[in-house]
């Protein structure tokens, strides 16, 4: 039996990576003939095209990408290894790729990478905010902060700190239609939706009874911080976490109903490939994220 052709597999993550077998080259320091023949000899053996080839843009076939998770893990699994194999005491070097919701990732994730690259001067780290769903796999990502009430999933995930949800809307706009006092009574008022997240609002109450409410109004947005404007002037009630919401709460601009009803469980997380094996990097950046953000969460 041969052995699988591993060199093949990894340039082939990298260049799904990068989405270009230049960038792949340039990246693994061999010259882009060694890339196109590793190409060529995955291509020969599993029978099938890899790539859709064009003067601007390289794409993935759909046989290939089914492939691309694997051999993002193969990758991923075989650096690992490695760098676990070196000397532990070494600082960390490389590159770590983060992602993680737009608001939320500049007021705190923002100043705990900052204070990770301080004490860490050979790591380097791509940080891409965006309130999107990223499938992290795919996309080449060695962290996600994610808060929601995440599904089951082959990820792996650290479970950070819960994070306070609010139905909130200006004293104005309450004075003027009533404060609720059961969620059916949110039927009344006009509600600013996000977009991100199944778009139907649960609710438990104080006896354990359940509740649901379809949101409908003027304002849909996939971004809680662009709803505030909308909020403050009285044009609807939304349901947002204390981190987005927390300050216009202590200002008295914002007002938090249905308090004696608990939302969905929301926590903060963070989310790493299924990979057993994560690099030394990967690994003190978890560390630091995590009692960053607990803080943060906590102070929020």
């Amino acid at each position: 039996m041969n052995l699988p052709d591993f060199e093949a597999w990894a340039i082939f993550a990298r260049v799904v990576e990068l989405r270009s077998f230049s960038g792949a080259a340039d990246s693994l320091g061999v010259s882009k003939a060694t890339v196109s023949k590793a190409i060529a000899r995955l291509e020969q053996r599993l029978g099938t095209t890899l790539f859709h080839r064009t003067s601007r843009k390289l794409t993935l076939t759909e046989s290939a990408k089914p492939l691309s998770e694997r051999a993002a893990a193969i990758l991923a699994e075989a650096e690992a290894a490695e760098e676990a194999a070196r000397d532990q005491a070494s600082a960390p070097t490389g590159l770590i790729r983060v992602a993680a919701p737009m608001t939320f990732g500049v007021h705190h994730v923002s100043a705990a990478i900052a204070e990770f690259l301080a004490l860490n001067p050979g790591v380097e780290i791509d940080l891409t905010l965006s309130d999107a769903k990223i499938d992290i796999v795919a996309e080449g990502i060695d962290i996600a902060v994610r808060i929601a009430d995440l599904p089951d999933s082959s990820l792996r995930a650290r479970r950070v700190a819960p994070v306070a949800v609010y139905i909130v809307g200006a004293p104005a706009l309450f004075d003027r239609i009533g404060r609720p006092k059961h969620p059916a009574d949110l039927g009344r008022f006009p509600c600013i939706a996000y977009t991100n997240v199944a778009q139907l609002w649960h609710f438990r109450g104080p006896d354990g009874e359940e509740a649901a409410v379809r949101p409908q109004g003027p304002l849909r947005a996939n971004n809680g911080e662009a709803m505030l404007p909308a909020l403050r002037a009285g044009l609807g009630v939304a349901r947002l976490p204390d981190f987005i919401v927390g300050k216009d709460l202590a200002d008295g601009r914002l007002e938090a109903v249905l308090t004696e009803w608990h939302s969905a469980s929301v926590a903060l997380h963070l989310l790493t490939p299924p990979s057993a094996l994560r690099p030394a990097r990967v690994e003190a950046l978890l560390t630091h994220l995590a009692d960053r953000l607990r803080s943060s969460c906590a102070a929020a």
